[in-house]
């Protein structure tokens, strides 16, 4: 359990204030995580890797030369928002692009990709690499869609030394990949962790037994085996991993190895030791030579009892970059204080300076500005019952995040408006703060809808009811390019689709933009409904996919609900949309 804590609620944040004031040399805290102390180099791609919180080292442990640019960090075993990625991306970046680095899981991709799709409209490079290193998430032809564990500090380590080496975004890109690539790793746990505040374990295991194949957010292992010695430990590890060994071929990969053994949390140095002495041993007689081991907390679970052990197949060019300096808070390689001017260029959201924005522009942002308070007011009468749906088959939370989300979205569309903002910049505001106040997927997926809706304004011309149409229709697309959901998986898709094609096909019958809405939103609410007759197949929900019968699926209805509200205010609204 955790002794040492303030509120539970402000612990990450705590943490991360602590940990930024205890090494002023290497890092400085920006929006929703840490950067370098210093600027990155012009034209250097920015290395930006991140997570939840409760893994240290891991993420903000790494920044530093020769590994991370920056670092944004969630809060315990939760994704940063993509307005923390965004803010710690756009203070990292100097010309060079950005290359997001994160762990395969479903709330990093979303939020990564939202702030990577905001970062591109703005004209910045980025690339996108997910650690998916853990063998016992996913079969061996599927690795790139595996789960990402202490993989992350192999990734991260060789892609950070080609960059120091003046790799450009394309050759620092590929090298991610290659290095990902070539890297497995398996884990075992005796006991669960607890979270800050809690009095129990998410799991326990069975005494006398071990779960194989866990995970670092607090999930269990896939089995469980009885406990063994170090040594029977260390060869159920070790003979994991190496099941993936690829050919040896002269010029390539030659039977050199590089080993991570990882402690997460409760295991310590010692312990981790007498695992790694069999592990050498058995490396040895196998015709293996190591490379630079380490051994020691890298990606930890909180206070979990358990370890992970990790191989890297190297190849002349992995190895030259994974025995390259780094000198990071939790990682070195060589002792060499950071160069470089010292940093001066932070990013706060809703500091931005607000664009220039036209008459007609302004005039349509304070009709944005109502519809994003109709969406909050519904939102706030049917939280109660997008939480009893989502408490099916969920966690319950939909209704907060609902309400966290569309509160936190008029908030900023209404302080961007005040400042003069046009159409576009009200709703770029709004969807950042979508994100970061409803947070989970969610959070994610109504953030990048209305930043997609928001880029097809201009604050430098008015909003037409056209544009309003291809403003949902884009949103819509966002979510369903980074949501990767199909209709009949049973999310918001299976409503948002029906709408968006209702939406184009009455607007081109009758051009009225209020009626449009409304008829698309009756179309998305019996979508919606028939949901209820799917059982879930993408989500958290899909585990429990079976007591979802009979419940409509809450993103699908909470979207047909507030497209209603939206259809409304347009109804109501004292000056309707003129094109321009």
């Amino acid at each position: 359990m955790t002794y040492l804590l303030n509120d539970p609620a402000d612990f990450a944040s705590d943490a991360l204030r602590g940990y930024a004031a205890a090494h002023p040399a290497h890092v400085v805290l920006a929006h929703g995580g840490v950067v370098r102390a210093t600027e990155t180099p012009a034209g250097q791609p920015a290395l930006v890797i991140g997570g939840g919180s409760g893994h240290y080292p891991a993420f903000a442990g790494w920044v530093g030369p020769g590994m991370g640019h920056g670092a944004p960090c969630g809060n315990i075993f939760s994704s940063p928002s993509a307005s923390q990625v965004y803010s710690v991306s756009r203070s990292a970046e100097n010309g060079g692009g950005v290359i997001l680095g994160f762990g395969n899981y479903a709330g990093d991709v979303l939020h990564f990709g939202q702030a990577a799709e905001k970062l591109r409209a703005e004209g910045i490079d980025v690339r996108i690499i997910r650690v998916s290193d853990d063998i016992a998430s996913g079969p061996a032809g599927q690795h790139r869609d595996r789960r990402g564990i202490a993989g992350d500090l192999v990734v991260f380590k060789i892609a950070g030394a080609a960059i120091e080496a003046g790799a450009d975004i394309d050759e620092a890109e590929r090298v991610a990949w290659k290095a990902n690539d070539a890297t497995r790793s398996f884990g075992v746990a005796f006991e669960g962790c607890t979270l800050p505040g809690a009095d129990e374990a998410l799991f326990h295991v069975p005494e006398g037994e071990m779960a194989v194949g866990l995970g670092i957010h607090g999930e269990p292992g896939i089995r469980e085996v009885p406990l063994g010695s170090a040594a029977d430990v260390a060869d159920l590890l070790l003979n994991g991993v190496l099941e993936e060994e690829p050919e040896r071929l002269d010029g390539g990969y030659a039977g050199r190895v590089g080993v991570v053994l990882n402690g997460l949390g409760t295991v310590k140095y010692e312990e981790l030791f007498v695992v790694y002495g069999r592990v050498a041993e058995r490396l040895a007689a196998l015709g293996f030579t190591v490379v630079a081991p380490e051994i020691g907390e890298h990606v930890t679970s909180l206070d979990m009892a358990g370890l992970s052990l990790t191989v890297v197949f190297l190849d002349d060019e992995l190895e030259r970059y994974w025995l390259a300096p780094a000198d990071t808070p939790a990682f070195r390689r060589t002792a060499s204080a950071p160069a470089g001017a010292a940093r001066t260029t932070l990013h706060t959201p809703g500091q931005d300076p607000i664009p220039e924005a036209s008459e007609d522009s302004r005039r349509a942002a304070l009709q944005i500005v109502r519809a994003l308070d109709a969406l909050r007011s519904a939102a706030a009468e049917h939280e109660a019952e997008f939480g009893r749906l989502d408490a099916v088959a969920g966690d319950g939370d939909h209704g907060q995040g609902m309400a966290f989300g569309t509160n936190g979205a008029a908030a900023a569309g209404t302080a961007a408006a005040r400042e003069g903002a046009g159409a576009r910049t009200v709703l770029l505001h709004a969807g950042d703060a979508w994100a970061e106040e409803a947070g989970g997927t969610s959070g994610a997926l109504w953030g990048a809808a209305l930043t997609a809706a928001g880029s097809v304004f201009d604050d430098a011309a008015g909003v037409g009811p056209r544009d309003a149409v291809d403003a949902l229709a884009a949103g819509i697309d966002a979510v369903s390019r980074l949501g990767g959901a199909r209709p009949g998986d049973k999310t918001m898709i299976d409503a948002a689709l029906p709408f968006r094609e209702s939406l184009l096909r009455e607007f081109e019958a009758t051009g009225d933009l209020a009626g449009s809405v409304r008829a698309a939103a009756a179309v998305a609410r019996e979508a919606a409904e028939a949901t209820a007759s799917i059982t879930s197949r993408l989500g958290r929900s899909r585990i429990l996919g079976e007591k979802s019968l009979g419940t409509p699926d809450p993103g699908a209805f909470s979207f047909a609900v507030l497209m209603d509200a939206l259809g409304m205010a347009l109804d109501a609204a004292p000056d309707p949309l003129e094109a321009p």
